[in-house]
């Protein structure tokens, strides 16, 4: 089994490499759903980690996955710009990607785009795959797309309610791409999904609230809810636990 925690805290990304995560999807203001990180935090979490692979999302906006010319220039520049950083440890990088047509087909061209610019960096088309209107054929796009994985719920709101659909998805693939099991897993589910699924790789947060230091003041509220989401080494912790029993 492989383990990828996805998170937006430079601090979170030691704590999941120390833990024994097997990768980190690296991404900024996962309230949203994720956005590409900027260039100070991948350099950070570069000279941060030691072993873990690193997953980095190029999203360029929130919203839709229909993007503009301009958009699908800026995440191709994003691309380029971390492959030429500094990487001391060697650390795997992958980048995390997806596109679609207004009708909810996998944008073909921007993904060969995307591709083109990442290079020999492996690729993971993320879950607007669940948005498309034919799983079983977007993944054989995929798979002719060259992508290395695909995290997806099995097109449903969790990967414990599209359990049966993920597991048509794993035999379809055989073994020519990875189905990352990704949505609403927890620790006390992962048995569940993986039992029903039948996947090998899961993809989750591991979050936990920590209060602010900052004082109150009139207008904290507007920036500042009183505490905020880290990822936590207890909830990884967890889930290693649960994972072992497998």
């Amino acid at each position: 089994m492989q383990l990828e925690i996805c998170l937006d805290d430079i601090d979170g990304a030691r704590i999941a490499d120390g833990a024994g995560a097997d990768r980190i999807e690296l991404c900024a203001d996962l309230s949203v759903g994720g956005l590409t990180p900027s260039i100070g935090t991948v350099v950070q979490v570069l000279n941060s980690v030691k072993r873990v692979g690193l997953q980095i999302l190029i999203r360029q906006r929130p919203g839709d996955f229909i993007y503009s010319s301009d958009e699908i220039s800026a995440m191709c520049a994003d691309i380029i710009a971390i492959k030429s950083l500094a990487n001391p440890l060697n650390i795997k990088i992958g980048f995390v990607i997806g596109a679609l047509t207004p009708d909810n087909q996998i944008d073909l061209a921007v993904i060969r785009t995307l591709k083109s610019a990442a290079g020999e960096c492996p690729l993971t088309f993320h879950k607007a795959f669940d948005l498309t209107t034919d799983l079983s054929a977007s993944l054989d796009q995929l798979i002719e797309l060259g992508c290395e994985r695909v995290l997806t719920s099995g097109g449903k709101s969790t990967a414990l309610e599209g359990a049966p659909i993920i597991k048509e998805l794993v035999t379809q693939s055989a073994g020519r791409i990875a189905i990352l099991a990704g949505g609403g897993i927890r620790s006390h589910n992962i048995a569940e999904i993986v039992k029903a699924a039948g996947v090998t790789e899961l993809h989750m947060s591991a979050r936990e609230s920590i209060p602010s230091p900052a004082q109150s003041g009139p207008i904290t509220a507007l920036y500042d809810s009183g505490e905020r989401q880290v990822t936590s080494a207890a909830v990884i912790a967890e889930i290693q636990s649960a994972m072992a029993t497998l």
